[in-house]
């Protein structure tokens, strides 16, 4: 199994016509996604070639979604035009949105998590690398080929980079899906969200959470971790090196005082029975410990 997203979802693109979404349609497709439409207003009526696949490019999401049952959206559109495709997904139907786009002003963001909560539409992102269910599909810009195939552990991350490596260094175990859920102040689809869902996958047997510096969602996860989760969870926390006082990259990354710091983050996840790697390299041979104790 998979959460959010399965080999059953159809997926469509805003904003597939231009560079970015040329290219990361292609990889999706390439990994076995059901890209069904593309949607931008002044290329309606279009058919895209992607080497063995034509798809179509409507104006609007609604229509594409009445032509084709798509239910997934993955947003590659500007920012100043980021709020308004959310919306339009969120009232076409669409249960999944995906927005890659970096940049969104945070009142913006606000408003279309609220408009998309409201319609029964999940967001993930922004500012993130999507998601993945490794052999069934793929919607973001996750590189396909680092889990190709679907395994044992289930991954929520609010660094991309971080991501990657993660699932490369533990390819042979696999996943059942990996989330990225970007590191914006505000954002569609929590740490807490999928614990909760991968605590519910029958086919995910170990969960990895990697957080970092700035605001305090690693440690409402391990207030839920601790209430609410069976599964052993391994975590890694980005910026143990952050030098105090100076601006970190994230939009997320504020800490003030002890509150945000990698070390608070840590502290509050093993008090939780997380443990916690000091490297990505050491996080992985924690998994593969744990993974081997449960056997």
């Amino acid at each position: 199994m998979a959460i959010f997203l399965t080999k059953e979802s159809k997926v469509l693109v805003q904003g597939m016509t231009g560079s970015e979404g040329m290219k990361h349609t292609r990889r999706m497709l390439a990994s076995g996604t059901d890209i069904v439409a593309g949607v931008n207003p002044r290329k309606a009526g279009t058919v895209v070639d992607f080497d063995d696949r034509a798809v179509p490019v409507h104006g609007t999401v609604r229509q594409a979604v009445e032509a084709t049952g798509a239910d997934v959206s993955v947003v590659f559109v500007p920012p100043p035009f980021a709020k308004a495709a959310v919306i339009e997904a969120a009232d076409a139907g669409t249960a999944l949105v995906v927005v890659i786009t970096e940049g969104i002003p945070v009142h913006d963001s606000v408003a279309f998590h609220a408009y998309a909560r409201q319609r029964g539409t999940r967001v993930v992102g922004p500012n993130c690398p999507g998601l993945i269910s490794p052999g069934q599909s793929n919607a973001g810009i996750i590189p396909a080929d680092i889990a190709t195939e679907p395994g044992r552990i289930g991954l929520v991350s609010k660094s991309g980079t971080l991501t990657y490596q993660l699932m490369y260094e533990l390819r042979d175990i696999g996943f059942s899906s990996a989330v990225g859920i970007g590191g914006d102040p505000v954002v569609g689809t929590t740490h807490i969200d999928c614990l909760a869902a991968f605590e519910n996958d029958p086919d995910t047997e170990l969960i990895v959470l990697i957080g970092e510096i700035g605001g305090d969602a690693e440690e409402r996860a391990a207030a839920y971790i601790a209430e609410h989760v069976t599964k052993p969870v391994v975590g890694y926390i980005a910026g143990f090196t952050a030098p105090e006082g100076k601006t970190m990259g994230h939009a997320g990354a504020i800490v003030s005082g002890s509150s945000g710091t990698a070390l608070a983050k840590k502290q509050a996840l093993e008090a939780a029975g997380v443990r916690v790697g000091a490297t990505p390299t050491e996080t992985s041979r924690l998994v593969i410990d744990r993974l081997e104790q449960s056997r």
